[in-house]
């Protein structure tokens, strides 16, 4: 592996990329196409992946995933859309597996937040459930995961309310410049997905060029957001050099470079 940059996939699903029913156990013949992605992941030079839980299961499955493969974290929570009228009943059992953070290695909280884009939803709700899990992070002493989609005012106002003892990153940000300021100047890291690669998201390549490095992270939230070359496929940590190496190229400078830094900020956030 000499000379190979080596990245951070900060939110990935592995479990999705490998099942087609959401909410359920994976299966022992599904471990072993993940540990094909992982190694073929570590061939293109991603040498550790943070999954991510929406749900108990999924979470569930994060862990599991995490404690059978070195390089595989888990981040626990419940995503908004898939915030249910049970969600307090739901939360419990996600604290049962804080109980034994390390040994579940456990790195994260999310992800979590605002999600005002899928209809119907219960704003309400998500509200208050993104509130439980900031607090539920502090109480751990880990970061949280916010997924922000159609919901930046909202979701602003929630995290100034806690920003003085909250970290956390801002996952697949998609939000213009000036939103990238607030929430880096507070502290926060922003995930850059391959989405960046977009041709309609010139927008988007201005908040890379804007963003100060130590404040990026690096992320596909594989199996969705494939960059541009693979659109029309899901998406994979493999990837992660297609639009990294622009990613490079909007901040001059080397991929190499690109690599280390954003991996020190992954080990930063993440404690990994």
């Amino acid at each position: 592996m000499k000379g190979l940059v080596m990245f951070v996939d900060t939110h990935c699903h592995l479990n999705m990329m490998v099942k087609k029913q959401p909410d359920v156990l994976l299966k022992e013949e599904e471990f072993l196409f993940i540990e094909k992605i992982l190694n073929d992941s570590k061939i293109a030079g991603i040498n550790k992946i943070i999954n991510v839980g929406t749900s108990v299961i999924e979470s569930k499955n994060s862990i599991d995933i995490a404690k059978r493969f070195e390089n595989v974290f888990a981040v626990v929570g419940i995503h908004p859309c898939d915030c249910r009228e049970d969600w307090k009943r739901e939360m419990e059992k996600i604290e049962v597996f804080l109980d034994d953070k390390a040994k579940n290695k456990i790195v994260g909280i999310g992800e979590t937040g605002l999600d005002f884009y899928h209809k119907p939803f219960n704003k309400q709700r998500q509200l208050d459930a993104f509130k439980y899990h900031i607090e539920l992070a502090m109480e751990s002493d880990l970061p949280v995961v916010i997924h922000m989609r159609d919901a930046a005012d909202e979701t602003l106002k929630v995290v100034e309310s806690y920003k003085k003892d909250l970290k956390g990153a801002f996952h697949c940000f998609s939000e213009k410049k000036d939103i990238a300021r607030i929430v880096t100047g507070w502290g926060f890291f922003i995930g850059i997905d391959g989405h960046v690669t977009y041709k309609k998201n010139e927008y988007l390549r201005e908040v890379v060029k804007d963003t100060n490095l130590e404040k990026i992270l690096i992320e596909t939230d594989s199996p969705f957001l494939p960059p541009q070359e693979y659109r029309g496929k899901p998406n994979s940590p493999v990837y992660i050099p297609s639009f990294a190496r622009l990613v490079s190229e909007l901040k001059d400078i080397s991929l190499d470079e690109l690599a280390e830094i954003t991996t020190r900020n992954a080990n930063l956030l993440f404690r990994i």
